[in-house]
């Protein structure tokens, strides 16, 4: 891995987990929409990134920041495991169910549309 390609993972790892912060930030309330949004959002960019890059030329680069940092940093498995710890038994495994759902269902239909 070139210098180059660890400062684009930098770069989109920052920029996802910033939006991932005031996602959160302004709507995780007594359901955790913000955390649900960007756990589907981050699913769908990496279906269509992985999708669209099956281009050998410049794709590595193209896929270490939008796969590896703005999909990776944007989403967030610690996040979902300790709300649905937080929400309890009913209300959490609701919310994981949705989220994985939601999420596995986006990352397939945008590669499947792109592909």
């Amino acid at each position: 891995m070139t210098a180059w390609v660890a400062l684009l993972v930098a770069a989109g790892a920052g920029l996802g987990a910033g939006l991932r912060f005031v996602a959160a930030l302004h709507l995780d309330r007594s359901w955790p929409h913000g955390t649900l949004m960007v756990n589907v959002v981050g699913s769908g960019v990496a279906g269509a990134a992985v999708a669209l890059l099956d281009d050998p030329g410049g794709a590595d680069r193209a896929a270490a920041f939008l796969v590896v940092g703005l999909a990776g940093g944007l989403t967030t498995l610690s996040g979902l495991a300790g709300q649905v710890h937080d929400l309890g038994w009913r209300r959490g495994t609701a919310y994981g169910a949705t989220t994985l759902a939601l999420a596995t269902a986006t990352c397939a239909a945008a590669y499947l549309l792109l592909g």
